[in-house]
């Protein structure tokens, strides 16, 4: 490991979290890439001037939130870095292109089913009325990191399941020559029912994140409504905020 690690004495930062910001940035920008070996405890401490509970606790952050895992025999690895999605009106296969994360999707169903009440009110439909299911599983280097549901109208576009797990549901509707102009989105969380748990290969109980997003197209018609739930180990939301003025 060939890494530029310092710690600022001076600063009111404690230097653990100094070294664990430090390598989680190395995670980020690809410095350190999944199965890279981070050497042991004590090399790493006596290289920076740090004890070893120091090092010990930085890395352990990191164990914590699923970026580092200690394996017995061969060290601390590398398992990959957190997504970072910003929330804008992208969808999460571009996102996870764009971060260079390698995304697969998997099918698990479509179908036509009568719309609920929920599903209804977001898309402009009669409750009862037939509208299109997709749920996927989206996954990035082979793991799991979120189980899609998406309601479209019918007639909108072909929901060919080998299309949909070859591009993002987003490029489909742009070859079928929708505009995408706009979305009604909310963010929330809550524990995982054991079906997902299996699916994501979280525990049972472990924290999700959930969004629910409606989008538009130019004409303000809603051409999608989509219940997603995200991995919170893996996955996090960033919001940019302005300030009025």
């Amino acid at each position: 490991m060939d890494l530029r690690l310092g710690v600022d004495r001076s600063s009111p930062v404690p230097l653990y979290f100094q070294l664990a910001q430090q390598l989680e940035a190395a995670i980020e920008r690809g410095a350190l890439t999944p199965g890279s070996l981070l050497g042991n405890e004590i090399e790493l401490a006596g290289r920076l001037g740090l004890s070893r509970p120091t090092v010990r606790q930085a890395i352990q952050s990191l164990v914590d939130k699923g970026l580092l895992v200690r394996r017995r025999g061969v060290g601390t690895q590398v398992v990959h870095s957190q997504v970072k999605r910003p929330l804008e009106l992208s969808s999460l296969y571009d996102d996870l292109e764009a971060a260079g994360q390698r995304p697969e999707t998997r099918v698990l169903r479509t179908a036509l089913e009568p719309a609920t009440a929920e599903v209804a009110a977001a898309l402009g439909v009669a409750e009862g009325d037939e509208v299109h299911l997709v749920e996927r599983l989206r996954l990035a280097h082979g793991e799991p990191m979120a189980h899609l549901r998406n309601h479209l109208p019918t007639g909108l576009l072909d929901l060919d399941p080998a299309r949909l797990e070859a591009t993002g549901l987003y490029r489909l509707m742009r070859a079928a020559g929708l505009t995408l102009h706009s979305a009604r989105q909310s963010v929330g969380a809550r524990a995982a029912t054991a079906e997902e748990a299996e699916l994501l290969a979280e525990p049972a109980g472990a924290p999700l994140l959930t969004m629910r997003r409606t989008t538009f197209d130019d004409t303000g018609r809603a051409v999608e409504y989509g219940s997603h739930v995200y991995r919170a180990s893996r996955y996090s939301f960033e919001f940019q905020l302005l300030v009025r003025s």
